[in-house]
């Protein structure tokens, strides 16, 4: 059984990387077609064709490798006007290249080519792949955090403390010289819903554990749901001392090195931990965050690839926020769904690793180089650029910016890009992000 959850686990991440690669495509897709380029294919994958058929004149398919996938658009780049033959490395590179985008352009469509579209229509036909993948994260993380709701503490008191133990205590157990605790002294008890504490309605337990905090020595009335009537109780938190700690978790320091500490109240009582539906803008508000953490990924990238070279060829442990090969993601989601956690709590990570996914394919998509579709935005703006600064002068419209004198700068980053996949990939089978403790 616990094969088939880690096979599902990675089928379920693969279909979602299917999905989030197609949809990719077809956000480059319809703008082209909407603005009159001719398309001649639409593929997913790369390697050889595993099945394709022609709708018009679009091939759809699908190849070997689902890595990816691309459209083929007519007149990427200005037709060929040099016969000769190349001599040099670069040289044939730009060629080859050159022969290739003559040969998407048909005869009688000369003007259906992508690059006499106006700088604004290329900016959008290429941005428009990773935008639906920033759609398609919005919507995952939208159903994660409002849908299911995020896994938080309840109104729902799960226990109550039934003494107050003396500080730095190890006892597990009640002395019958022990003070009560207030919650136990004011009569809650596990199970009881909280409604509102001093006077303020409470939709967390958060909120509740906020109005106590704040409210030492003074006494509250704790309103709460018991039996399907509502009960009224008053509670009076101890002052207690607590370290204060930053959003990482750690210990705040003051100037001298020293804890800061706190004093704030206590009741004792624990909260009922559950989902708690978020609202709709909590989506939008995760999908910035998580294109944040993954943009300052991409900007430490060579360090972080470092590290992981390092740490394959010394055994050491792998950063659990560094980059990952699709292996290794599909690998944590079989991990995840063969767990012994409640299916809700498995699905809802399968979905936060799917919807991250999409953040980093839209995120390093945009990177400003060639092969990738922030490379051809460059040369799209580049190109209205030039056009520009020739109105203002009144020269004559210049020549379309020709990208395939890039290509020799193309296939270095290309082969840094295949590099790089395969690092991780190895390392990814033989070092991999250890993320559940296994």
């Amino acid at each position: 059984m616990e094969t088939l959850l880690y096979v599902g686990g990675i089928l379920f991440m693969l279909i979602g990387l299917g999905l989030s690669i197609g949809l990719h495509e077809i956000g480059h897709l319809l703008p082209a077609k909407l603005f009159g380029v001719r398309v001649g294919q639409y593929m997913i994958g790369f390697g050889p064709r595993v099945w394709s058929k022609r709708i018009g004149e679009t091939e759809y398919g699908f190849k070997l490798l689902p890595l990816g996938g691309f459209i083929s658009m007519s007149g990427m780049y200005p037709a060929s006007s040099s016969t000769g033959p190349a001599r040099g490395l670069f040289r044939t590179l730009v060629q080859d290249a050159r022969t290739a985008n003559d040969e998407t352009i048909a005869d009688g469509a000369e003007h259906r080519v992508f690059y006499r579209l106006p700088v604004w229509k290329r900016v959008i036909v290429m941005l428009g792949g990773p935008l639906m993948n920033l759609i398609l994260a919005v919507v995952i993380f939208t159903v994660l955090v409002s849908g299911i709701g995020v896994q938080q503490g309840t109104t729902t008191i799960a226990s109550v403390t039934q003494c107050v133990l003396p500080a730095g205590s190890t006892a597990t157990e009640c002395a019958a010289d022990d003070p009560e605790s207030p919650a136990a002294e004011a009569g809650l008890q596990p199970g009881d819903q909280l409604v509102s504490v001093g006077g303020t309605p409470v939709s967390t337990f958060a909120d509740a554990s906020s109005i106590v905090q704040d409210s030492p020595g003074t006494p509250l009335d704790v309103v709460v749901l018991r039996d399907g009537a509502e009960t009224t109780l008053t509670v009076t938190p101890i002052a207690a001392e607590r370290s204060l700690t930053d959003a990482s978790g750690q210990p705040l320091l003051d100037d001298d090195g020293d804890q800061i500490v706190k004093t704030v109240g206590y009741v004792g009582m624990a909260a009922q931990m559950g989902y708690v539906q978020q609202p709709l803008t909590a989506g939008p508000q995760l999908a910035g965050e998580n294109v944040s953490r993954v943009a300052s990924l991409i900007v430490t990238l060579p360090v972080r690839l470092w590290d992981v070279g390092v740490s394959l060829v010394t055994g050491g442990e792998r950063d659990p926020n560094g980059p990952l090969s699709v292996v290794g993601v599909g690998r944590l989601a079989g991990e995840v769904a063969a767990t012994d956690a409640p299916i809700l709590n498995r699905f809802a990570v399968l979905l936060q690793l799917l919807g991250s996914l999409n953040i980093a394919l839209f995120v390093f998509n945009l990177i400003p180089l060639l092969p990738l579709d922030g490379g051809h935005i460059v040369v799209a703006l580049w190109d209205g650029i030039k056009r520009a600064w020739a109105r203002i002068f009144r020269r004559p419209p210049p020549a379309p910016v020709d990208a395939t004198k890039l290509v020799p700068l193309t296939v270095v980053v290309a082969v840094l890009l295949i590099a790089m996949g395969a690092l991780l990939l190895v390392a990814d089978l033989f070092n991999p992000v250890d993320l559940l403790g296994g």
